[in-house]
């Protein structure tokens, strides 16, 4: 097969969600249709009960929730799908944001009962910004919710997106018995024996009936009432609204809607295989030197995330490439712009969650681990010879802070390699005192857990126990001068009220105790620009 055809068949997405809408137990439902596990797991594991196979970090499976992206790489209907499974929680923001810049399409996973919640919204923003494909998934049918046409509404003017319903629930007394799919014009109707099912339903693939609307099954399995809702409800869709744009669609104005119960694989069948037909394969990517067609023979991509100690057993790090044109081979070399060095990719690696395995290649659309010395940074570049750079993956001021005190003095050498790493995952953000000047080091975070994140790994993957402790600041901004010139760091001390830091970047940090110290610093110097976001691009401090 030529590379073309190869980087066609790669469909490359996250999952976006609100904590608890059923990200996770989704991501195994598609494992399970793809055929890459037999038996899908429980998101928290009970005796007898598989964990979820995406949730790889020990963490995750003691406390049930995601906590690190995973990358699941697997076969489906002739497509290689790379399926980038975000933490939902909102204090793992960044990570997901920093995902969502190495994808070319996106499911936003709804509960049927709650409609769009609060992280929805922020991670459909940096969606919407990025104009990618979003496909909209209700889920929880099972259970009971909202009105399907509320739900429509109510995504159409809070998140300012149109919403062409794909796949209509259809039901039997308030029961959940299948969808209508509008495009095919086909319902999908399932046993009733799951209809009710355990809390250990929907591990395997259910019994599915594919038919026409009008087939005299439709009715009998669905009773008058529901049949005639069913008529009642397709009729007045297609009187509504118009047909489904594809163009809108692609530019990420126009969702594809679908209802269904991951728990239970309903409605999974239908979304599935319309999702294979519409979602895209690779596009250009925007660099510094214009576009990058994936179709171009020369290999390019770049760092979205780098996780330590995947394999614990070898203290190992892993930078995860996106790759964005041409394609790898196993020993090939390439350039890494930002440090100007060639090196070559002797274990080009795929993922299935916390499972590996070395690769001989891959394609344009493909996530591939690379085995990271400490050379790399989030939003590096690599290519194979040209230098250019792809847009920037950017940092977000913190909104809590913390003091990281080591209990051992003698665990030092560990402490040191453990929080570094930390910080250049982009686990946390760490802030210390310039060469020469004292100070403690500060964490900084989206949210609260992340520092006990930060505390656990330290203590299971370095041995070292540390204590966070609370501290006065408020604010972070990163600090640059309005006209480029470089930054004197002795400028900045006594002419602002805040604490001068460097991050893991050596990029200039202000931490403020309070907005008015914040405001007044800004009024006074004209000449500094105080950012709330900080791009890969290095500030050297004088």
């Amino acid at each position: 097969m030529t590379p073309q055809h190869e980087i066609r068949r790669r469909r490359t997405f996250a999952i976006i969600s609100h904590p608890d809408a059923g990200k996770t137990t989704l991501t195994e439902k598609l494992l399970l249709y793809g055929g890459v596990i037999q038996l899908a797991g429980a998101v928290k594991a009970k005796r007898g009960r598989a964990s979820a196979v995406s949730d790889w970090m020990e963490m995750e499976r003691e406390r049930g929730i995601s906590i690190t992206t995973s990358v699941l790489a697997f076969p489906y209907r002739g497509l290689q799908m790379n399926l980038l499974d975000t933490p939902g929680h909102a204090d793992f923001s960044e990570d997901t944001y920093r995902t969502l810049h190495a994808v070319d399409g996106a499911v936003m996973l709804l509960d049927c009962a709650k409609g769009v919640e609060a992280q929805t919204k922020k991670l459909f923003r940096v969606c919407r910004q990025r104009a990618i494909p979003i496909f909209t998934f209700v889920n929880k049918m099972d259970r009971g919710g909202r009105d399907p046409f509320d739900l429509i509404g109510e995504v159409e003017s809070v998140l300012g997106i149109g919403v062409f319903p794909v796949a209509w629930p259809v039901f039997r007394g308030g029961t959940f018995r299948g969808v209508y799919h509008r495009l095919k014009r086909r319902v999908y109707l399932f046993d009733a024996a799951h209809a009710g099912s355990s809390a250990t339903s929907g591990a395997e693939r259910p019994p599915v009936e594919v038919t026409g609307i009008d087939d005299p099954l439709v009715r009998e399995e669905l009773d008058e009432a529901g049949f005639d809702r069913l008529r009642h409800d397709a009729e007045l869709l297609e009187a509504a609204g118009d047909g489904f744009d594809e163009e809108r669609y692609l530019a990420g104005e126009l969702s594809p809607m679908f209802f269904g119960s991951a728990i239970n694989n309903f409605g999974l069948e239908a979304f599935l295989e319309t999702f294979c037909e519409l979602m895209p394969p690779p596009r250009a990517r925007p660099s510094d030197q214009g576009p990058v067609d994936p179709a171009g023979a020369e290999f390019s991509g770049f760092v979205f995330k780098i996780q330590a100690n995947m394999d614990r057993a070898h203290r190992d790090r892993v930078a995860f490439v996106r790759i964005c044109s041409g394609q790898v081979t196993r020993g090939m070399k390439v350039h890494h712009v930002r440090s100007g060095r060639d090196l070559r990719l002797m274990s080009p690696t795929q993922f299935l969650a916390g499972e590996r395995s070395v690769v001989e290649g891959g394609f344009a659309g493909d996530v591939v681990g690379i085995p990271d010395p400490g050379l790399f940074e989030i939003g590096d570049t690599l290519t194979g010879g040209s230098r250019f750079a792809f847009e920037p993956i950017p940092s977000f001021a913190p909104e809590h802070f913390s003091r990281l005190v080591m209990l051992d003095p003698l665990r030092r050498k560990q402490f040191a390699r453990g929080v570094e790493q930390l910080a250049q995952e982009g686990t946390v953000q760490l802030y210390r005192p310039p060469a020469g000047r004292a100070g403690d080091l500060v964490l900084g975070a989206l949210g609260q857990l992340q520092f006990e994140v930060v505390r656990y790994r330290l203590e299971s993957e370095y041995g070292v126990e540390v204590r966070l402790e609370p501290t006065a600041y408020q604010l972070a901004r990163w600090v640059t001068r309005a006209d480029g010139a470089p930054l004197e760091l002795d400028d900045l001390y006594g002419a602002v009220e805040g604490m001068v830091v460097l991050d893991i970047r050596d990029r200039v940090v202000v931490l403020f105790d309070r907005e008015w110290a914040l405001r007044t610093a800004e009024r006074l110097h004209p000449e500094l620009v105080f950012g709330e976001t900080a791009t890969g691009v290095v500030v050297r401090a004088a």
